[in-house]
């Protein structure tokens, strides 16, 4: 395994309105401010060879939410590769979760680029509940492969 190429996260997962609805994260940062489609997460984050990918899952949810992540049933999702080679694995599990309770992580990066100065983005800028159709709209193109997999076994 590669450093930095591989990630790990957690789908969260509940019924409502006659559906499945997921919780997803708006990626943070200066490239995603004004982007909607294809802008969304699972909460995920990347991980080092050696450390178990349920764990690395569990340890980022924490990480890019502030809130523990829930216990239950963990479905596997298996693993996708999204666009830039990175594969990333998740699993789903069956929870509810308050939005208003997550407090993101953060990263640092130059910006604007080559002006010498350092600011701090939300790795996730926000966090909603979107039914299954939304959702597809909404997240990595790569992904949409979790949300098939989750309606496939949630049937």
């Amino acid at each position: 395994m590669t450093a930095g190429r591989h990630s790990a996260g957690l789908l969260l997962f509940r019924h409502a309105g006659g559906g499945l609805e997921v919780l997803l994260g708006h990626m943070g940062g200066p490239f995603f401010a004004r982007k909607d489609a294809g802008a969304w997460t699972v909460p995920k984050g990347e991980y080092e060879a050696g450390e178990p990918a349920w764990d690395a899952a569990r340890r980022e949810f924490r990480e890019e939410l502030g809130v523990a992540p829930p216990d239950g049933e963990a479905i596997g999702l298996g693993e996708v590769r999204q666009r830039g080679g990175k594969v990333v694995t998740a699993w789903a599990v069956e929870a509810d979760l308050d939005p208003a309770s997550v407090v993101p992580g953060t990263f640092t990066m130059e910006w604007p680029p080559r002006s010498g100065r350092v600011a701090e983005f939300p790795e996730l800028d926000r966090v909603a509940w979107h039914g299954l159709d939304r959702a597809r709209e909404l997240i990595v193109t790569a992904q949409r492969a979790f949300l098939d997999r989750l309606a496939e076994h949630s049937v």
